[in-house]
């Protein structure tokens, strides 16, 4: 039996760092927020390994237990979590309406989305074995563990190049492997990137492999007009093919920007007074750790500013910003 729908002062829908921290911070200000984590839960620090470059941990730690750290401080103040995932969502009146499935129907006088966005990959099951042990979508993140040795960086747009300009930081070279003939990045990126001495360029082609067992040690190149397959040598590989935002559900409901990201104004209010977003579900240029928690606890201030602006009496229409 599905459950009758429930109504809460706030929901939170996502648990990465964004969603997360939003909780925290609702949660201190005594709201009783909900988290929806979503199933899996926890984001893209799930699939990370050492995360070195959060605050507060000198030694490092890793992905999912900063994750795990992040919850229970968050439940610790009285943060609830339903393990299940927004299938639609009603945001033309209060309370906004989110539909859990079979875990019921969630009403809410504020919503933060915090869904956050997945990084293309290459459906490789090579590159999948070996993420985290040579295999990064993230050259900030990661790139500090790859000093003194080859990379190459899948990609041909402007993210991919400045990928590969951060990598020869600590690369000894890297190759930039691209399927077309030309490459979709801006002049002056690529302006930028043959000049620099360290990156060369396999154009033409594509990773049908990811060599090693368990750390990279090449990957298996094909030439696409010929078909030929070779062998580079590397240690490590970055797929920078782009990010896919989790907004599908939000599509109809709220503004999108040309790439599927919510659009908002004033950092984290979205085109619905009383909903706000926070983290990679809307910033896709940082894509940091950190920088969704701040993200995250600035959707908070401003959902507790709303809520306390706008009495819940059940019956209002937002209106659009």
């Amino acid at each position: 039996m599905t459950p009758a729908p429930r109504h809460v002062r706030v929901a939170v829908v996502g648990s990465g760092p964004a969603g997360l921290t939003a909780a925290l911070y609702l949660s201190r200000a005594e709201l009783a927020p909900v988290v929806v984590s979503g199933v899996p839960a926890g984001g893209q620090l799930m699939l990370t390994t050492d995360v070195e470059n959060f605050p507060g941990f000198p030694e490092g730690i890793q992905g999912p237990e900063l994750v795990e750290k992040i919850r229970a401080q968050a439940a610790r103040f009285g943060t609830e979590f339903l393990d299940a995932n927004v299938t639609a969502v009603d945001f033309t009146r209060r309370p906004f309406r989110l539909e859990l499935g079979a875990a019921g129907t969630l009403l809410a006088d504020a919503v933060v989305v915090a869904t956050g966005a997945d990084a293309r990959w290459l459906d490789l099951p090579s590159e999948q074995r070996l993420r985290g042990h040579g295999v990064s979508a993230c050259a900030t993140c990661d790139g500090f563990f790859f000093k003194g040795v080859p990379l190459a960086c899948v990609g041909g747009g402007d993210s991919a190049l400045e990928e590969a300009l951060f990598l020869t930081r600590f690369a000894t070279h890297v190759t930039v492997i691209h399927r077309r003939s030309e490459m979709r990045a801006s002049r002056i990126m690529q302006a930028r990137a043959l000049a620099n001495k360290k990156i060369s360029f396999l154009l033409d082609s594509e990773v049908v492999e990811v060599l090693g067992e368990g750390k990279v040690t090449g990957v298996k190149v094909r030439h696409v007009p010929s078909g030929k397959l070779s062998d580079l040598a590397v240690q490590g590989l970055f797929v920078a093919i782009g990010h896919e935002p989790a907004t599908r559900v939000f599509r109809d409901a709220l503004a999108l920007d040309e790439h599927g990201y919510i659009a908002t104004e004033r950092i984290t209010r979205t085109s619905v007074e009383g909903v706000f977003a926070a983290g990679d579900v809307y910033d896709h240029r940082y894509r940091q750790a950190v920088s969704a928690a701040g993200l995250g606890c600035m959707a908070a201030l401003d959902a507790e500013r709303y809520l306390a602006e706008h009495p819940a009496d059940g019956s209002s229409h937002p209106p659009s910003t």
